[in-house]
């Protein structure tokens, strides 16, 4: 009624500590021109605005903001981890023991060599490897994509 414009100036003030006491408790007390008002929850409908590159879910009183940015480092970490999987499915397939050495060469993709020889002490734990050889040309090898490169690997069991 004559109040409305009131009752929405006062709700667009709200803060977080307002609106968690709304939804924990399913109504608030406002006042409006020194009047007392009891607002129902279902009286109010509670929206929020997304964070450009971060994503908000709430369930309840509780909300949580996640950070969707992909950083150089986070890009470079992903890219190691995606050869790993990658390796992981040759070994595999090619019959090898969990416990089989390897040796592997891969070729030089460009924009994705920095990744793999900032995580090439990770990669080689993981896969088995005691180095991580780049090369021009691997002759006999497979060709893998990770993200959006593509490059050629060989993968033997050393020994």
């Amino acid at each position: 009624g004559p109040k409305m414009k009131a009752v929405s100036a006062a709700l667009a003030k709200f803060g977080q500590e307002e609106i968690a006491s709304l939804e924990k408790d399913g109504r608030i007390e406002l006042q409006i021109d020194n009047e007392p008002l009891l607002l129902q929850i279902d009286e109010v409908e509670i929206s929020s605005e997304d964070i450009p590159g971060w994503t908000v879910a709430s369930n309840g009183p509780l909300t949580v903001a996640l950070d969707l940015t992909i950083t150089p480092e986070l890009a470079a970490e992903g890219n190691a981890r995606e050869f790993v999987n990658r390796i992981q499915k040759i070994r595999k397939d090619s019959g090898f023991e969990l416990t089989d050495r390897v040796e592997v060469t891969v070729s030089e993709a460009n924009g994705l060599k920095d990744s793999l020889a900032k995580y090439k002490d990770y990669i080689c734990a993981e896969i088995l490897a005691d180095e991580l050889v780049f090369a021009a040309e691997v002759k006999g090898g497979i060709s893998i994509d990770i993200n959006d490169f593509s490059l050629i690997v060989n993968v033997l069991k050393k020994g």
